[in-house]
């Protein structure tokens, strides 16, 4: 059914049927008086914070992007907090993460953010108590997937597409949309992220930011060296839009046996693990994936993780960082 529903969203051809617009137009109605309620509820954090957001449904990149702006910024001086929602965790208040936080205690993201950044991280899912910890331990705060968290103030909105824009155009059930196209108009900077050509959907200027792959490594430590192109693996998913991490390997020419398909947040359980182990071909994963299989994985097996390396348009960190200068030096008198 997902997999259906993806298809139709980012299929530009065909209009969703009459009932699928229906419900998209209650959707619309929602989704003005939620953000109109939210925004006079809004609340200013006790240092600036950036907001990192889409207006699609998943698959924009937000998790490398917040990694890459984290690493950005500790350049420029700053010492950025990360706050996230703890998607795939039931964790209402909020925590900071630690080198022992499970995935599914405080969600995967979290703990993805926490392994690849080196930053603090704050997980739960009320994040307006989890920026009120934040100037305990920094001096900037990024809220990951807060474009339409309009309870707290932000110095900047920066929303990510990705190349293949906003498919049908549509609101949710009908399209990908979470908001309509119009909501851009809100958003401080404009990241399109994903190589190739695109389709400008605002009058403002629009970004380029995207990953490629950086090799394949053995997160368990056990192989010091990169898995080599040419072999034969196994391929495991749970993310968003996993069809992107299967050319990523096919691009490497690896020769990908068969691709195991969760639904995005899935808890992977021991069965899980051992039908993967019992194929005896090399398991392959996500960083996101891996946060939640390792604590699963046998300690004197490998699990391989197909990394990414960021590239930005020249220019994009100093727009940022441009937004957040005037706030920041108020913070630090």
């Amino acid at each position: 059914m997902h997999q259906w529903f993806e298809h139709m969203w980012w299929r530009q051809a065909r209009k969703p049927n009459i009932a699928l617009r229906g419900l998209a137009c209650v959707y619309a109605v929602l989704v003005r008086h939620n953000q109109s309620r939210r925004f006079q509820q809004q609340t200013c954090p006790p240092i600036p914070m950036l907001s990192v957001g889409n207006i699609t449904v998943g698959g924009s990149g937000k998790t490398p992007f917040v990694v890459w702006l984290a690493a950005e910024l500790k350049q420029q001086g700053f010492n950025p907090v990360l706050l996230s929602r703890g998607d795939g965790a039931n964790n209402q208040t909020p925590h900071i993460i630690s080198p022992y936080s499970k995935a599914h205690e405080v969600g995967d993201e979290a703990v993805l953010l926490y392994q690849l950044s080196g930053c603090p991280v704050i997980a739960g899912r009320d994040r307006i108590a989890g920026a009120g910890m934040a100037a305990e331990w920094g001096d900037v705060l990024i809220l990951d997937d807060g474009f339409q968290y309009q309870q707290l103030h932000r110095v900047c909105d920066i929303v990510l597409v990705p190349k293949e824009g906003v498919g049908n155009g549509c609101l949710l059930p009908a399209g990908p949309l979470r908001e309509p196209i119009a909501a851009l108009a809100r958003a401080n900077i404009i990241v399109r992220t994903g190589e190739g050509e695109i389709n400008p959907l605002s009058a403002q200027k629009e970004w380029f930011w995207s990953t490629k792959s950086a090799g394949i490594r053995d997160w368990q430590g056990i192989w010091q060296t990169p898995l080599e192109a040419g072999q034969t693996v196994q391929l495991v998913t749970s993310i968003a839009r996993p069809k992107r991490v299967l050319d990523d390997l096919k691009a490497l020419d690896f020769e990908v046996e068969e691709h195991h398909i969760f639904n995005d947040h899935h808890h992977y359980n021991n069965d899980d693990v051992n039908k993967l182990l019992k194929a005896n071909v090399t398991v392959v994963t996500t960083g996101k994936d891996a946060v939640k299989l390792l604590p699963l994985w046998p300690k004197d097996k490998p699990l391989w993780v197909l990394e990414q390396q960021a590239e930005a348009e020249q220019g994009l960190i100093n727009t940022i960082v441009d937004h957040l200068k005037p706030h920041h030096s108020t913070v630090s008198q």
